[in-house]
């Protein structure tokens, strides 16, 4: 019994040894948590922590990006902000700032960022379609003798509203790519990036907004993407020339899509030829050229006709996408899409700019009560409603942008071609009919019922031409498939965009959610 009992004691004693030995070498092989994330980023990244440092990571410094970080700044956040290319953007698109957009701008505190950049004022638009033409100016009266529209280089703008960013001390505006969100049980935690030399980094935040432009790789993280491309842009400059109505923006009716000209300086005026599809004739092996010299140049007005010819013989032609992208968010913890990475609509009516500086506005007004943000799944919860709030801005430069484009395209279809004449003829008729349908445009009246009531007050209105004096049983016909023509092109956008949303935001239950208790 003796032996036994001797046994089982340095049996167990054996054990105990072995055990303690065995994580003694543990504790030592594995370095304090703090130590692992230093071990870790010298094999594979460098951890820049930057939670208590950083409040808010903002992934691109487009205007969207640029404005935010200015706006976020003001009020006492700390921001940091990563850009792909922090030299001087080129772009074709985003050159328009309208009237609605300009009183954002001043909202935010940002109107000095147009100035300096030999930006031109614009009071209106111009129409044209076969050999007539009408002026319709924004309905301003009641506003500051500075509200008007702006047009200007896109990279002048961004930059100077760059500068800005760059000089106050709560904005760390880095160059870098942002490779991935960083997620931890479903909440989004930071960003994976590398820097201008190539190195690897982390940088975390209580809230990561991603606008990343119309070419995100980072949406689908976020949302579940729909993205249409109706047609591209082909982009030109014209030199030292005249517009017909100086300081107006100027849309051709063409065949098969709308041209537009509009000044983007003082000694240039950019022009955009829509041309409908995906693809655009070769630039290469001249079919582009022919194209803009044979089939456009007939169509456009007198006066621009030898700069537009001088322009396409330069051959500095560019040419883009347009993309359309109804919002479909996906709330994350944690995160939050804005600008064309979030929505987009047809570039036609340059309401872009103005949509998202509204967004801006929004969200400011949102996280402004908030001390902290780092509760995310609370904040995310209350950020829904930044969804709701944003619609009736958004929606109704959105639709009006999908439907103008639909009207303003050539078609051999009779109905078609009537809603076209309609709406050039209506428009012209000045007054409350154009006024109205301006105001809507300009974002200085964003109401989606003024929208639905105007697009189809121009329907009815191709009605009455068709019908009186006398109808015969072709033009009701006609006059059916024109009514019809319109319901099949405004209805699909409204739904895409989200009915109750858009005509009573009231009714979502974000639309009165209160900040949570801080």
């Amino acid at each position: 019994m003796a032996d036994r009992l001797m046994f089982a004691s340095v049996f167990v004693s054996f054990v105990g040894v072995i055990l303690f030995y065995v994580s003694y070498l543990i504790k030592n092989a594995r370095p304090h948590k703090s130590a692992s994330i230093t071990t870790k980023s010298t094999s594979i990244t460098t951890e820049c922590r930057s939670g208590d440092e950083t409040d808010i990571i903002i992934v691109g410094a487009g205007v969207v990006g640029a404005a935010l970080a200015l706006t976020l700044a003001k009020d006492g956040r700390r921001v940091h902000v990563i850009e792909r290319d922090l030299t001087e953007p080129d772009r074709i698109v985003g050159e328009l700032l309208q009237p609605g957009g300009y009183l954002k701008l001043m909202e935010l505190g940002l109107e000095d960022c147009v100035e300096n950049i030999d930006a031109q004022r614009v009071f209106g638009y111009a129409l044209f379609k076969d050999g007539k033409n009408t002026r319709l100016s924004y309905p301003l009266e009641k506003f500051h003798a500075d509200v008007a529209g702006r047009s200007f280089h896109n990279g002048r703008f961004i930059q100077r509203m760059r500068e800005k960013a760059s000089s106050l001390p709560t904005i760390r505006l880095e160059q870098g790519t942002v490779v991935s969100l960083l997620e931890e049980e479903g909440t989004i935690k930071g960003a994976l990036y590398k820097t201008k030399s190539g190195k690897e980094m982390k940088a975390y935040a209580a809230l990561t907004i991603v606008c990343d432009g119309c070419f995100s790789n980072l949406r689908r993280s976020l949302c579940n993407p729909q993205v249409d491309v109706p047609s591209c842009f082909v982009g030109l400059v014209l030199e030292n020339c005249q517009l017909p109505y100086e300081n107006h923006g100027h849309v051709v009716l063409a065949d098969p899509s709308p041209i537009l000209f509009y000044r983007i300086s003082s000694t240039e005026i950019r022009c955009l030829v829509d041309v409908p599809g995906q693809k655009v004739p070769s630039i290469s092996n001249g079919d582009l050229s022919k194209y803009l010299k044979n089939v456009v140049a007939p169509q456009i007005p007198e006066e621009l006709k030898d700069g537009f010819i001088a322009a396409v013989e330069k051959g500095n032609i560019r040419t883009m996408p347009n993309r359309s992208m109804p919002a479909a968010p996906q709330p994350t913890p944690g995160a939050l899409l804005m600008g064309d990475a979030f929505n987009m609509r047809h570039p036609l009516t340059g309401g872009g700019i103005t949509v998202a500086l509204s967004d801006i506005v929004v969200l400011r007004d949102l996280l402004r009560p908030l001390r902290d943000l780092h509760d995310s799944y609370t904040l995310c919860k209350y950020l829904e409603s930044f969804y709701t709030l944003r619609k009736p801005v958004a929606s109704t430069i959105n639709t009006l942008a999908g439907a103008l484009y639909k009207v303003f395209c050539a078609s051999p279809d009779k109905a078609r071609q009537e809603m076209r004449e309609a709406c050039f003829d209506y428009l012209s008729l000045g007054g409350v009919f154009s006024n109205g349908p301006v105001a809507l445009l300009s974002g200085l009246n964003p109401r989606p019922m003024s929208l639905v009531i105007h697009f189809f007050a121009v329907a009815v209105y191709g009605v009455g031409r068709l019908l009186l004096p006398f109808p015969s049983l072709k033009r009701m016909w006609i006059s059916a498939r024109l009514i019809s023509g319109a319901s099949g092109i405004i209805f699909p956008i409204i739904k895409a965009e989200g009915v109750r949303q858009m005509f009573f935001p009231a009714t979502v239950a974000a639309y009165y959610r209160a900040p949570p208790p801080q």
